[in-house]
């Protein structure tokens, strides 16, 4: 059997000899050119959003090996950077996947259970992430308390790193505030759903019991609108509702454009891959190169 070196592959699967791949189109990040489709981390990180027993099956998949499969095939698909956490799991198999020759760009989420932020910054910041973000669900509990306006502390230490400095968050109305205030942000990380409700809250929504996190598909162009209202970049994520837009490839396809109708030229979307399956990486880069061409035309 012919030998397949590990550059061949996407996603685990051989790649298909003379398949051309269109160019992925790409937005400015600071000094950086960062594709609009922006591979996401929860997958890697074993956090599904849909139950333990998926987040599991997550976490068996995602050997380092896999991993790197998985950032070699976006890269040679066109997807030039990878938003995840910076715990020191990720940062671990970040600089492994480097030590490989990988290239691929890094967006860096503020890893809350570090307790003390500037540590976290500076073990971050020697891996040169394009950005750094200030953890959303931390700026939600923040606002939920009454106490968002302590987060201007946390994001001048972003700011102290030289790297572009981000606001992470699953509530439009956190956008709205941070604007309102002129903050001093390059760009918001912003949840299609807002998973920070009490689950009274979302039951009193739902109209039933719920339990857990609440995907309420209205939520959607709520935070939608305030991507296209807000100048600074915004990269939208959650938008296939963590596999709850995903049952057919008519449902991907809508998620996909209903983002970018309103995504502004400046903006990407981030979608957390698992393709232990089936073959994503390239599916998604054609829903997002379509969608992206119908958006300007």
């Amino acid at each position: 059997m012919a030998r397949v070196s590990r550059r061949s592959m996407v996603a685990g699967l051989p790649a298909l000899a003379g398949v051309r791949i269109p160019e992925m189109p790409t937005v400015r990040m600071g000094q950086h050119s960062v594709s609009r489709l922006i591979v996401g981390g929860n997958p890697v990180s074993a956090n599904s959003h849909v139950s333990g027993s998926l987040s599991s099956e997550m976490r068996d998949y995602f050997t380092t090996a896999n991993v790197k499969r998985l950032l070699e095939a976006c890269e040679s698909a066109g997807i030039n950077a990878w938003q995840s956490r910076a715990d020191r799991h990720i940062m671990r198999l970040l600089h492994e996947y480097r030590q490989d020759g990988g290239k691929i760009q890094w967006i860096a989420q503020t890893a809350s259970e570090y307790g003390n932020l500037k540590r976290n910054l500076g073990e971050a910041a020697a891996l040169k992430p394009i950005g750094i973000y200030h953890h959303g669900s931390q700026t939600d509990s923040l606002w939920q308390a009454g106490k968002l306006d302590q987060l201007q502390d946390a994001l001048k230490q972003i700011r102290q790193t030289g790297m572009q400095t981000g606001l992470g968050t699953h509530i439009p109305e956190v956008v709205d505030h941070a604007e309102s205030k002129g903050w001093d942000v390059d760009f918001y990380m912003t949840c299609v759903y807002n998973l920070s409700r009490t689950e009274a809250a979302a039951s009193q929504l739902a109209g039933r019991e719920i339990k857990g996190e609440y995907f309420h598909d209205a939520d959607r162009e709520e935070m939608l609108k305030r991507v296209a209202a807000v100048r600074k970049p915004c990269l939208i994520f959650k938008i296939y509702g963590a596999t709850r837009q995903c049952a057919t490839a008519e449902a991907r396809k809508a998620a996909v454009e209903l983002a970018f109708r309103y995504a502004k030229p400046t903006d990407a979307v981030v979608v957390g891959m698992f393709p232990k399956y089936t073959e994503q990486v390239r599916e998604n880069c054609r829903l997002v190169q379509q969608a992206s061409a119908q958006r300007q035309n």
